[in-house]
């Protein structure tokens, strides 16, 4: 076997056996939140902006499954259609970050030396900070918005998945496969993209996981203090936080949107176990 043959460019392999429970239970509920943000027309019985000032504060009924809020606009139907925003969110508040911080952290686990120290100090400087405080503050720098909020959200969350990709790869670097492609001539870009980063890659795609049921909290947390999706927009925090005054009168315009957000992180949490499950890195 020549050496070039024994360079594996990627060690994932799917565990024997079935696919986990959690990865099944998991990716039922995502299916059905994206089948609901993909068709809210389908599922929803009203126009989630309508207002009805017969029908304020009413409470569950079959003709409001879920309620109507101070406007009169069916609970139910804006909680279907917050999927479309909440679930946007899941995605672009974390594809960004994922994409550009596992480049930068094969980079600097594969370079090392000033570019670590660097990179380390940059580190030390976000983790200071709670995330949600220094989101906050890029928010209010920046202004109000589904977009700014995007935008925050990547300027902070970028550093964690570098720093999982920069130990993985740094761990890579210092195998033998490794070792042998340097000494065959290969250059760094193809040593790092083809054959590191590919074995380096899994617990980001993990945390990436996990990282989509936090969007989804921060999103929505956004939205009730008005710095994320801006009413009348469907979204769970913005639907809560129209709820607030009412908890004692009118709890279900601020509950459903809160089982909502659990049910659909708990979809995302048990997905991102699954797939730790599945994907192993052979030692």
């Amino acid at each position: 076997m020549s050496a070039v043959s024994e360079i594996p460019r990627s060690k994932w392999r799917l565990k024997p056996g079935s696919w986990p429970k959690t990865l099944m239970l998991g990716g039922l509920i995502l299916f059905l939140s994206l089948l609901l943000a993909f068709f809210p027309g389908w599922f929803a019985p009203y126009d989630p902006t309508a207002f009805d000032y017969n029908a304020l504060l009413k409470g569950p009924s079959w003709a409001h499954p879920f309620g109507t809020d101070s406007f009169g606009r069916d609970v139910l139907s804006r909680v279907i259609h917050a999927y479309t925003i909440d679930m946007q969110i899941a995605v672009f508040a974390t594809t960004g970050p994922f994409i550009f911080g596992t480049l930068v952290g094969a980079f600097v686990g594969y370079a090392g030396g000033w570019t670590e120290i660097v990179f380390g100090r940059i580190v030390d400087a976000v983790l200071t900070f709670p995330f949600l405080v220094l989101v906050i503050a890029v928010v209010s720098v920046l202004g109000p918005g589904l977009g700014n909020m995007y935008v925050a959200i990547g300027v902070v969350g970028w550093v964690f998945y570098a720093r999982i990709v920069a130990a993985e790869v740094k761990v890579q670097k210092r195998l033998d496969y490794a070792d042998a492609g340097r000494v065959m001539g290969y250059t760094s870009t193809r040593i790092v993209f083809r054959h590191l980063l590919p074995n380096a890659i899994t617990p980001a795609i993990v945390y990436w996981m996990t990282d989509m049921a936090l969007a989804i909290l921060l999103g929505s947390s956004l939205g009730y203090l008005g710095l994320g999706a801006q009413p009348p927009a469907s979204e769970w925090g913005v639907q809560i936080a129209d709820g607030k005054n009412y908890m004692t009168t009118a709890w279900w315009i601020s509950v459903f949107p809160g089982i909502s957000i659990v049910l659909t992180g708990l979809g995302f949490s048990l997905a991102g176990d699954g797939v730790a499950e599945l994907l192993r890195i052979r030692r």
